[in-house]
């Protein structure tokens, strides 16, 4: 029987040149993994020479440092680490999953003015037309880590759709069905409830891509009214208000983190 082999073990493999996991990283990666600012800004910086690592001005976005022991600057101050911050969001309808948008519509960071961290990011996206759970966080490793496929972190949603779906729908929905020449499926699809005219389903899934459970539904000729996040892994929504945010507890950071395979990767 063949094993299954562990996310984290799988990531780390993948590492070039045997360095350490978490301390000698890419340059970039390093000002992301501090919180100063995304890969992209950080490349841009240390093209355009504002970055120097132990006194030396860096040009290279592929230089190597140690997180353990560099001192890295940005236009001669100092970067350390922020603290690490974890949020949850209840995501209102009509928001979009951006910082900037150019259409000037309103954003996710609408709701996150009481939090004064310029590094916020969004664990993942939720369309506009979504509603539900969505986290932010400025650990770019524990957001990477939830949003890699290999670790088949599962999202919970319930979705309300114009007719009754049956059982031979909903099997389909686990089974697979296949958009624009794409197989897409759900890990299980059930029914909460139903009127007359409409019903609402709970579907799960462990992977994340472009708008898959519309797009499922579409395939069945089946129009989605409202779609909600209610849980990714182990952490629900329960009964945060539509608009709200709140920091996730040490209780609930560490059961995403086991979920994930981070918390064995610590021990190790």
């Amino acid at each position: 029987m063949r094993q299954r082999r562990s996310p984290q073990k799988s990531r780390e493999r993948a590492r070039p040149n045997g360095e350490e996991p978490g301390k000698r990283v890419t340059l970039p990666r390093a000002l992301s993994k501090l919180g100063h600012c995304s890969r992209t800004q950080a490349e841009r910086l240390i093209l355009d020479g504002r970055v120097s690592v132990d006194g030396r001005k860096v040009t290279d976005i592929s230089a190597w440092v140690d997180l353990a022991s560099a001192k890295i600057r940005v236009d001669g101050t100092d970067v350390v680490a922020e603290a690490k911050i974890y949020l949850m969001l209840n995501k209102p309808r009509g928001l979009v999953t951006t910082r900037d948008d150019p259409e000037g519509r309103p954003t996710v960071y609408d709701c996150l003015k009481d939090f004064e961290a310029p590094h916020l990011s969004p664990v993942g996206r939720l369309d506009k037309a979504s509603e539900g759970l969505l986290l932010f966080t400025n650990d770019t490793v524990f957001a990477q880590t939830l949003l890699d496929p290999l670790t088949h972190i599962t999202k919970t949603y319930h979705v309300q759709v114009n007719r009754i779906m049956d059982s031979e729908m909903l099997a389909a929905m686990t089974y697979g069905v296949r958009h624009d020449g794409e197989v897409l499926k759900a890990t299980s699809a059930t029914l909460l409830r139903s009127g007359d005219k409409n019903a609402w389903i709970e579907v799960e899934l462990d992977e994340g891509r472009n708008r898959q459970i519309r797009r499922m539904l579409e395939t069945l000729d089946v129009e989605c009214l409202r779609l909600v996040r209610v849980a990714i892994g182990g952490l629900a929504l329960g009964e945060l208000p539509r608009g709200a945010v709140r920091v996730l507890t040490d209780a609930e950071l560490k059961e995403l983190r086991k979920r994930a395979g981070m918390e064995m990767a610590r021990r190790n």
